[in-house]
């Protein structure tokens, strides 16, 4: 092979060589696993989490009846989003009885999810975090009646700052995450030091962080030896750094390009400290 085809595989596959570990949801992990693919990388799927149906869809459908009662609707993830249309089509409502809302999406992935239905998002905060929803509503919910639309199991940082800045606020269960069968098997496993293990661990969701650590349990410092940790946006990490796991990349948009951008530059980083180690061995 030529050098200016070896230049060429480079630029177009950087993350050749690497090998990388995804730990979303299954059915949505092809949006980050296929690109690192493309890239080049060899990856290895294990979601920590799975997204159920809630027990019952009753706080949400019961809502979703009495939706013209509300003047906005906040939405913390793209699978909230995903089930409070498809409850819609349960109940056999259209998407137009949303028109009236304000609507707030937590971030990029979760702001998409709701227009390509056909409805457009008042607010989407600068960071994808409650904190940065709570600051981008401020002054905007006062007396107003809002319904949010969240997991089962999620932080009360934005119910409690909504209520206290005067939201009449109802808080609706619209999916909850759980531990996928086997998946603590298949980590262990792939840190037992019988298979190579990954080079790059990838996080979307302290959920998925937890998980993840809780399935290595006192194994997890030697089995994280020289693997570097990537997550997705700040309650990830901070999830990963309570952990004693402070993660080596972070993306600075919490978009799955974003964090496959952050990876790419770490790789590329590390790529050129390598060259410089060996063009200077005694610096």
């Amino acid at each position: 092979m030529s050098f200016d085809q070896e230049a060429h595989d480079a630029a177009m596959r950087p993350l050749l060589g690497w090998r990388i570990m995804t730990t979303r949801a299954s059915k949505q992990s092809g949006g980050l696993a296929a690109p690192l693919r493309e890239l080049g990388a060899d990856v290895t799927e294990i979601p920590t989490i799975e997204i159920r149906p809630p027990k019952s869809y009753k706080s949400l459908d019961g809502a979703l009846r009495k939706i013209a009662t509300y003047e906005w609707l906040l939405v913390t993830s793209a699978n909230g989003a995903e089930a409070v249309f498809e409850r819609l089509k349960k109940l056999k409502m259209s998407t137009d009885e949303l028109k009236h809302l304000q609507i707030a999406a937590i971030g990029p992935a979760t702001k998409n999810a709701i227009e390509a239905q056909g409805l457009q998002v008042a607010v989407t905060p600068e960071k994808a975090v409650a904190e940065s929803v709570v600051e981008a509503l401020r002054g905007k919910t006062e007396g107003k009646r809002v319904l949010l639309a969240r997991a089962k199991i999620a932080r009360d940082v934005l119910p409690v700052e909504l209520k206290k800045a005067g939201a009449k606020l109802d808080v609706v269960e619209a999916y909850e995450t759980v531990v996928p069968a086997g998946a603590k098997a298949k980590v262990q496993r792939a840190f037992s030091g019988k298979v190579e293990r990954p080079d790059i661990v990838t996080f979307t969701s302290a959920s998925t962080a937890t998980n993840f650590l809780g399935m290595l349990g006192k194994d997890a410092p030697k089995g994280l030896r020289d693997v570097a940790l990537a997550s997705i946006g700040p309650v990830t990490s901070k999830a990963l750094a309570d952990a004693g796991f402070p993660p080596k990349i972070e993306a600075r948009e919490a978009t799955m390009q974003g964090l496959v951008l952050a990876i790419s530059e770490y790789v590329h980083k590390a790529a050129a400290q390598e060259l410089l180690k060996r063009l200077f061995p005694g610096g």
